[in-house]
């Protein structure tokens, strides 16, 4: 037996503004219901003993000191530049 019904795959094909076929509600009615019992399988695990947990890797901010230094003068800065007009990068129009 499925563990969801051909009307509710209707009814979330409704909510989703789907369109399908009464192949497609067979098709998806099966499919849905292999997904629930392989979801169900985890409910036979034994979890007693594992802590909650939002993501399975410890997730930490690394961040660098924030130290005032010299910045890069206007020449090293458009020393590269394509094209420099009175201390500034020249670019094209973008109008």
């Amino acid at each position: 037996m499925s563990r969801i019904s051909k009307e509710e795959v209707k009814h979330v094909a409704n909510l989703a503004r789907l369109s399908v076929s009464e192949e497609e509600v067979n098709q998806f009615t099966e499919q849905l219901g292999a997904i629930i019992e392989f979801a169900e399988q985890l409910n036979e695990l034994d979890t007693e003993n594992v802590e909650p947990t939002t993501h399975v890797l410890a997730l930490k901010n690394v961040l660098r000191e924030d130290v005032a230094k010299e910045s890069v003068g206007r020449e090293a800065a458009l020393k590269n530049a394509p094209q420099e007009r009175d201390g500034h990068f020249k670019v094209p129009k973008t109008f």
